[in-house]
């Protein structure tokens, strides 16, 4: 449905913000350690330089991963949502179960999905089968604990 990686844009300044703490206030707090711990002598013994190399090639391997997850984003406003009878990117959805559990999740990108706060990925098997629902609509999903029909009860955006 979309080209690129869907995010909010509350996902994208978060992912933002994370890049420029890595790279404005850890990496060099980690380099400073690293060139003090480097005119200490001997650097096969030397417990900073080795830790602080190390944690530096984290931070590189995580603001290269960020940087090309930015590249890719394409940031999706969901107050912006023109159909809003139906769930699609960014929509808050309530939904009940075959034994009247309500269970309510907003469909966000994959970067910034936390099940335990309700924020499912838009490519997970759940958000697939809700893509496009209406209220009162039945979906089937497969998931890792056999299947399961979850019935849509709400459907709700951000304001515009």
């Amino acid at each position: 449905m979309f080209d690129g990686n869907p995010i909010t844009p509350t996902g994208f300044a978060a992912m933002r913000a994370r890049y420029d703490h890595l790279l404005g206030t850890e990496r060099p707090a980690i380099t400073e350690i690293v060139s003090w711990a480097a005119g200490n002598g001997d650097r096969s013994e030397n417990g900073d330089y080795l830790y602080g190399r190390k944690r530096m090639r984290e931070i590189d391997r995580e603001l290269s991963h960020l940087a090309r997850r930015m590249k890719a984003a394409r940031v999706i406003d969901p107050a912006q949502q023109p159909d809003r009878s139906r769930a699609f990117f960014g929509a808050t959805v309530t939904l009940a179960d075959e034994h009247d559990a309500h269970r309510t999740v907003t469909l966000v990108g994959d970067d910034e999905q936390d099940a335990d706060h309700g924020r499912i990925g838009w490519s997970s098997p759940l958000a697939r089968a809700l893509r496009g629902a209406s209220v009162g609509d039945i979906r089937r999903v497969t998931l890792p604990g056999g299947e399961k029909e979850w019935e849509l009860t709400a459907i709700v955006y951000p304001p515009a």
